[in-house]
């Protein structure tokens, strides 16, 4: 086969038999795996390798012919009736749900050496992203269940794509804490594998310059997702038991849970197919657009288009100005922020077509203007996004836009490339993911009534952040607006400086004036109601260089830590009802 597909330069400078025949052999177990890994084999990958650089010599665009148009979809006002309305949907829909979180990436990129689903989502209580993921989904289990008269609790699958760079430590991160109270049963790793890196234009397979028994390998992209759900037979496990929907997500959104009931309410209300969660988004701002596109020959897709790729394609059918901001102050082209929400049966429905498949690219970094070589070798990528791209045109794809300071805030730069963002626009660093936390907290309780002071203006890590007060608080106390107006109540204040960690479900707060740090622990069957006046000395963010390597990686790349001067703790361990009054 690889001689068929014109590879024999693989062959070049092996000796004759019974000289490293071990490294033979262990050559052809690689090609073994790559040609089973992907949809197609080795040769489907190589064939369509040579159609994409082709194009990519040529200049071609992906969009010739095709014109772009606003697509339909929902926008929500956070704690209006109709969001009320969609997030009562969204969570009594949950128990028919699975959740898919593609977390194949290394926090490097990051300045930390871990894997980035291990990285604490705030400080105050030290949670990581993983065990906020897991206790949101769990407390979605609860609340579903309760909604859904008589219905027996069902537990909601969750699968983790994973590669060879985070498997191991994403499963030891797991194991080490008990699945952060999740039947480990529920859990399922799925491991993407590499695809083969390319060296030319003819797509010859690129070896690796250490070792001539052994193909050059790169990941492939997060669309892998697709293929990997479909091979690995859970898809028609879900339907058999009545599941409707997959939810997909990305590692480093500590926001996400936020927007997930209403968006699902969406999707269950308006019977999507497709939902891409989105946000609003500023003409030309480095994020992908959602578009519809129509063909001239009649074919059409709702899609992300790329920001460097969207401006253009609107210049050339007739938007002479481009990407421009309409009368809301943002472009009418929403950003989309990698979350879907797909419909089961039509989702198994196409990737029996495609055999999950995704449309793939190819971005090689070449010489010279010439485009002969490459500075590097290269290979087809694919992303999740993508996958509506072959979908009929009878699909209902759609989108759910939501305030950004309630559903985004990743977490993805370092901070030295944090600090060199132009001012006003995000820095998606681990400093302004963790204040994008309190503040979407203290916005909830404030519109819930409770009077919260304005944050104050302060620069960590060469970024300046608007610093709210340190409210953090388990997923299982407050899910959704009205969970939280449930459990407020009378006249509750919170101090700029303040620290509000609740950790329980049965926690009411009322009348509460606080002023300093206060940290509520208790079990399920402890009722507690906290009110009166808390004030102490709180705890206060100090400055941390990235430089300075006496504090650990988490630390560094937030630019703080906290100094726990003092507090009011306190832990309810048994059941019953209690008060705690200051």
């Amino acid at each position: 086969m690889l001689l068929e597909m014109g590879q024999s330069h693989l062959f070049e400078h092996w000796p004759e038999p019974g000289v490293d025949d071990e490294q033979k052999r262990a050559f052809f177990d690689q090609v073994a795996r790559l040609n089973s890994s992907y949809p197609g084999g080795l040769a489907s990958y190589i064939n369509t390798a040579r159609e994409l650089l082709a194009d990519s010599k040529a200049g071609k665009n992906p969009f010739d012919g095709f014109t772009p148009s606003v697509p339909s979809g929902e926008s929500l006002t956070f704690g209006d009736n109709s969001f009320v309305q969609f997030e009562e949907t969204g969570v009594r829909e949950m128990q028919n749900a699975a959740f898919v979180l593609v977390a194949g990436g290394l926090g490097e990129r990051l300045g930390y050496n871990g894997i980035k689903v291990a990285l604490p989502r705030e400080s105050s209580s030290g949670t990581c992203y993983l065990q906020h993921y897991i206790e949101s989904i769990l407390a979605l289990q609860d609340a579903s269940s309760r909604l859904v008269e008589g219905g027996s609790p069902k537990q909601i699958p969750f699968v983790i794509m994973t590669s060879d760079d985070t498997h191991a430590r994403t499963l030891e991160l797991l194991e080490s804490n008990s699945y952060f109270g999740m039947n480990p049963t529920q859990v399922k790793l799925l491991k993407q594998e590499k695809v083969a890196c390319l060296d030319d234009n003819v797509a010859r397979l690129a070896v690796d310059p250490r070792n001539k028994y052994v193909i050059q390998t790169k990941p492939h992209g997060h669309g892998d997702v697709h293929s990997l759900l479909y091979s690995s037979g859970l898809l028609n496990l879900w339907r058999h038991a009545g599941l409707r929907w997959v939810l997909f997500f990305q590692d480093t959104n500590g926001l996400l849970f936020k927007a997930i009931p209403a968006a699902l309410g969406v999707s269950a209300t308006k019977q999507y197919h497709v939902n891409s969660l989105a946000v609003p988004r500023k003409a030309k701002e480095a994020i992908g657009g959602i578009a519809k596109l129509t063909h001239a020959d009649g074919r059409t897709m709702v899609i992300n288009v790329e920001y460097n790729q969207l401006d253009p394609l609107l210049r050339a059918t007739g938007y002479p100005d481009g990407d421009v901001n309409c009368e809301t102050g943002y472009s009418p082209f929403p950003g989309n922020i990698n979350q879907l929400i797909l419909e089961l049966g039509p989702y198994i429905e196409e990737l029996t077509k495609t055999g999950g498949a995704i449309q793939e690219f190819v971005n090689p970094k070449y010489k010279d203007a010439s485009k002969t070589s490459f500075k590097s070798s290269t290979r087809l990528e694919c992303m999740m996004q993508d996958y509506p791209k072959t979908l009929p045109p009878t699909a209902r794809v759609g989108f759910t836009v939501m305030d950004i300071w309630l559903a985004y805030a990743p977490v993805k730069n370092n901070p030295e490339d944090a600090a060199k963002v132009p001012k006003g626009n995000p820095y998606h660093s681990a400093t302004s993911g963790e204040m994008a936390v309190y503040r979407a907290n203290s916005l909830i309780l404030k519109k819930a009534g409770v009077k919260v002071d304005d944050p104050v203006l302060q620069v960590f890590n060469g970024q300046e952040v608007e610093v709210w007060p340190h409210v953090t608080w388990k997923p299982k106390w407050a899910l959704t607006f009205a969970d939280v107006t449930s459990k407020v109540s009378g006249s509750c204040s919170i101090s700029q400086k303040s620290t509000l960690v609740v950790n329980g479900s049965n926690i009411f707060l009322e009348d509460l004036s606080l002023d300093g740090a206060l940290v509520i622990n208790s079990v399920i069957d402890a009722e507690v109601k906290v009110g009166g006046s808390v004030q102490n000395k709180g705890w206060i963010l100090e400055n941390v260089d990235y430089k300075d390597t006496s504090a650990p990686e988490e630390v560094r790349i937030r630019g703080f830590r906290i100094n726990k001067v003092e507090q009011l703790e306190k832990t309810y361990n048994e059941p019953g009802n209690f008060c705690l009054k200051a």
